[in-house]
């Protein structure tokens, strides 16, 4: 997260009340915004190295912004031990608050350059998979409408369909649903597509032209490695069918192209969005339609605290062409 540069005697929202009228008590100055800052991602982070990365300080420089927030506070808000950092009660109670408020703050800030500028600048897109004709097409349409504003896109990895969001290295990522990140915002849903599962042209149910879901009990399914998180990859690969049987685990993957090469060499199936299914078409592979599951679909996430002119014009227009 980037400082903003920012001073703020006074903001809206509770929990920033309530520490902008404590340090006016304590100390007579105003309000620091890299305070807050730091806050926010060392919550997110939960780890002072990390943190200190992300805002391109030393891990000392992190514990010095922190001590003085607490001090304008008046008591702890996050604890620290030799194996663990983690937030107090008031800690978590502040985050609640400080999210929403902040991203007001950066929002009002940005609306202004808007108004002063015009939205400007470079997006950058993380696209998980491969980006279809038309999200291409509301891209260019985008810097059509805006042409003081690039595009870049990049991809996200299979097994990191958050990470890049969390660190910053994306403004918006087009990523398989489902999304239950609390600092992430779900914009719009699109791309609702029926599921095919990849097989060996050896594997019996290469012949079928259709499986129901209760056959992926017959067959080891390729599963998603870490970081990706727990709930995210139980729906990419499930561990039972709908009916409750058990689903042989096969190999896990960090990408798209590693679950592939396993699928042709017939070490397990591979589930797979209509889309990817037709742009990734191998002789070797068969992609049969599987029944009984609900469709996929693809979801335009953003970090909340990091939102901005660029991001909201963006998804609007993804809402109006897309959704």
């Amino acid at each position: 997260m980037a400082a903003s540069g920012l001073t703020a005697g006074g903001t809206t929202g509770g929990a920033v009340d309530r520490v902008t009228r404590s340090a006016e008590h304590r100390q007579g100055s105003g309000l620091e915004i890299r305070e807050l800052e730091c806050f926010l991602v060392l919550a997110e982070e939960l780890h002072f190295g990390r943190t200190g990365e992300r805002l391109y300080v030393s891990q000392g420089r992190v514990s010095q912004l922190l001590r003085s927030l607490e001090s304008r506070i008046g008591a702890r808000l996050v604890e620290r031990t030799s194996r663990r950092v983690g937030l107090t009660p008031l800690g978590e109670d502040f985050l609640r608050s400080l999210r929403p408020a902040y991203a007001a703050l950066r929002a009002t800030v940005d609306d202004a350059c808007v108004a002063a500028r015009g939205i400007a600048g470079c997006l950058r897109i993380g696209f998980q998979g491969s980006a279809d004709d038309a999200f291409m097409a509301v891209m260019a349409l985008f810097e059509d409408r805006y042409p003081d504003c690039s595009t870049e896109i990049t991809e996200v990895p299979l097994s990191d369909p958050f990470g890049p969001l969390h660190r910053g290295e994306v403004d918006l990522a087009v990523v398989l649903l489902p999304m239950a990140e609390e600092s992430l915002v779900l914009g719009p849903v699109f791309s609702r597509q029926p599921q095919y599962l990849a097989v060996s042209k050896r594997h019996p149910f290469a012949p079928r032209t259709e499986l129901c879901a209760e056959d992926l009990a017959n067959s080891p399914l390729i599963g998603v490695r870490d970081p990706a998180p727990a709930y995210w990859r139980e729906v990419q690969a499930p561990s039972r069918t709908p009916e409750g049987l058990p689903v042989p685990a096969g190999p896990m993957v960090s990408t798209l192209q590693e679950g592939l090469s396993l699928v042709a060499a017939n070490r397990g199936a591979m589930l797979l969005c209509q889309s990817t299914a037709d742009y990734h078409r191998r002789r070797d592979v068969a992609y049969v339609t599987l029944t009984g599951v609900p469709d996929s679909a693809l979801g335009l996430v953003w970090n909340r605290a990091h939102e901005n002119s660029r991001i909201r014009a963006f998804a609007e227009m993804v809402g109006e062409e897309l959704g």
